[in-house]
């Protein structure tokens, strides 16, 4: 059976980079059916840009037809709710999440694609990047290697338990994704505390089966303006976020893990009960630490119980959130 393919392209002032993007959306080696762009509100030019590059390309190259529907925003609707507007006016029946300033390799499509028509029950993958600067030019590593996705979460997602790796944190980026429309069904609304791709990885890890392709499909751009980019995880990053105040980031984590606990129960197809229980778990861990004391010395007992218990290694980084708990300002 042929599955045809839509891409969800959400744009925002991207006039700098979407001509390159868009060339390599048309320039894969299979090329999708359909390509939704959600703009949200751009004033540089973006779309004329957009539709301009499609016009000159069905020129040259007649035989091929690809389908453009563009959904234009007078008010922002920010990464999250454009995202969810783009895959839900998707038709086809895989769905490719697209960034508007990255490159796609020419075979990103054909592979992902190759993998739904020979696994009829996967509901998502994902895959490595290769990182480059503004201009283009790689810069060294990838994706995977930058988020630090160990060895034991690749095994996990390859086994079939991702959802052990995504609660204890998220390895998904939205911009290597393809999904199938019945996730996109399952997942509709996406929950305010949750982003997009994070909330869809979780939705389908729950349900059914993903995984992860190894290989870097993508030059995934770091350009300091990115909506949504790679953390640092150097030496200065990490003790930049040992000094950050908990408060907000912690009530962020317990919003979230409340929203997956409240949605869980309905999923259809449903969660097995033994995903539901760590799912529970996950909210009650996330709920000690939202409520651990300002004074530090206060915090030592609870957090030790929550080690002993192993909540910090089953839901979070271990030892690294351990000293985040001890050490973070309110």
């Amino acid at each position: 059976m042929t599955l045809n393919i839509s891409v969800a392209l959400c744009t925002y002032n991207g006039a700098a980079y979407i001509e390159e993007q868009l060339l390599s959306i048309l320039g894969q080696c299979l090329r999708p059916d359909e390509i939704v762009v959600s703009d949200d509100g751009s004033t540089d030019g973006t779309l004329t840009f957009l539709e301009r590059v499609l016009a000159a390309w069905r020129a040259e190259d007649a035989a091929h037809v690809v389908e453009l529907v563009v959904l234009r925003n007078a008010t922002a609707l920010g990464v999250t709710a454009n995202f969810e507007q783009a895959v839900a006016a998707c038709t086809g029946d895989l769905i490719a999440l697209c960034d508007q300033d990255d490159v796609w390799w020419p075979e990103r499509l054909e592979r992902m694609v190759a993998e739904f028509t020979r696994r009829p029950a996967l509901l998502m993958m994902h895959a490595d990047a290769r990182l480059v600067d503004a201009a283009g030019a790689p810069l060294g590593f990838t994706l995977l290697q930058t988020l630090g996705v160990s060895t034991a979460d690749r095994a996990a997602v390859h086994a079939g338990h991702a959802i052990d790796a995504y609660l204890r944190r998220n390895i998904v980026t939205g911009a290597t994704m393809m999904v199938r429309r019945e996730l996109v069904e399952q997942a509709l609304p996406f929950p305010a505390a949750w982003v997009h791709d994070e909330w869809m990885a979780m939705v389908a890890a729950a349900t059914g089966l993903v995984d992860l392709l190894e290989d870097q499909l993508t030059d995934y751009r770091q350009h300091g303006g990115n909506q949504i980019g790679v953390t640092s995880l150097d030496a200065s990053g990490k003790l930049g976020r040992l000094r950050a105040p908990r408060t907000a980031r912690n009530a962020r984590l317990l919003a979230r893990a409340a929203a997956l606990q409240e949605r869980a129960s309905g999923f259809e197809p449903a969660a097995s009960a033994s995903v539901l229980a760590l799912i529970d778990a996950k909210l009650a861990h996330e709920a000690r630490r939202s409520a651990l004391p300002a004074a530090r010395l206060l915090r030592v007992g609870p957090i030790v119980r929550g080690w002993r218990a192993g909540d910090y290694c089953r839901f979070g980084l271990g030892l690294q959130d351990v000293l985040r708990d001890l050490v973070q300002p309110v």
